[in-house]
């Protein structure tokens, strides 16, 4: 199993030594597509997956999720968190062991979701229908010093419910000067990039793991098609995520490595807990 290079009150305790940073933000690696953000001492979840929910599920059929990187965070540890999100309905993003002691530690937090999904996500975490808050695509909203904006995603169609409604999207997260995104799990459309570059985007954390239909499973981008895509929207820099979790479902980030240095993209590869900074850019 991949170690994770710092973990649990290790990895907080580093989170701790940026707390007043006025100028920066710092993210966290905490494996598949979810991330620990920090800016001036506040703290976001995105599409946290900490626990081995699908690997007890998937244990005794023909679709094993055989865990290949050491779960990076204790969610009961998880404090002082001001927002967590989850992008689409799958369980690698939307994992009751992971919300729900997350939301139980952290009275006031907000939760963004897909709009069309809250039904699915309520009786997912055990809340009210009303507790999350819903975005569609093209919609947006503000909390404390943070703004979320919802654009769709194709994990493998822009698939929608009977009002029109996103049932996968990504999220542009903008605060102070920075703009981040979060794709979500998805493949490349047509005018994403036109939709994206209109952002200027700093950082793109985006799936690499590709599209391969007899995994059985949706599909993301590959290696090479996020690496096209930063070059394409304009994006200063990309860091890869969802690799390294499942075993038949995973991917190389050197070969993304060897294609973004191809294209004159700027990259990290972040090891299973690493840290970033804004500094880098």
């Amino acid at each position: 199993m991949i170690p994770a290079i710092i973990k649990d009150e290790a990895l907080l305790q580093q989170a701790a030594q940026y707390q007043s940073d006025k100028n920066h933000f710092h993210i966290w690696w905490l494996g598949q597509s979810g991330y620990l953000l920090l800016w001036q001492g506040k703290r976001i979840l995105i599409d946290p997956y900490l626990s081995d929910s699908l690997t007890k599920k998937y244990a005794d059929t023909n679709k094993p999720h055989i865990r290949m990187s050491e779960q990076v965070m204790k969610p009961e540890l998880l404090k002082d968190i001001l927002i967590v999100s989850s992008s689409h309905n799958h369980t690698d993003h939307l994992d009751a062991e992971t919300l729900i002691p997350v939301i139980h530690n952290n009275p006031g937090i907000s939760f963004i979701i897909p709009e069309a999904n809250r039904h699915f996500v309520a009786e997912r975490i055990k809340m009210s229908p009303d507790f999350p808050k819903g975005l569609n695509d093209g919609e947006q909203i503000t909390i404390g010093d943070f703004t979320f904006h919802a654009i769709p995603a194709a994990h493998n169609t822009i698939d929608r419910d009977e009002k029109g409604q996103c049932k996968y999207v990504g999220y542009i997260i903008q605060f102070g000067k920075w703009t981040i995104y979060h794709s979500g799990d998805t493949l490349w459309y047509d005018g994403m990039e036109n939709i994206l570059s209109s952002f200027n985007i700093d950082l793109a954390l985006l799936p690499i793991n590709g599209n391969d239909p007899a995994r059985g499973v949706a599909g993301n981008l590959n290696t090479e098609e996020a690496a096209r895509l930063g070059k394409a929207a304009n994006i200063k820099h990309i860091i890869p995520c969802h690799y390294d979790m499942f075993g038949f479902n995973t991917a190389d980030p050197k070969v993304f490595a060897a294609k973004a240095k191809a294209l004159l993209q700027r990259y990290t590869i972040l090891p299973t807990g690493g840290h970033w900074s804004s500094r880098e850019l």
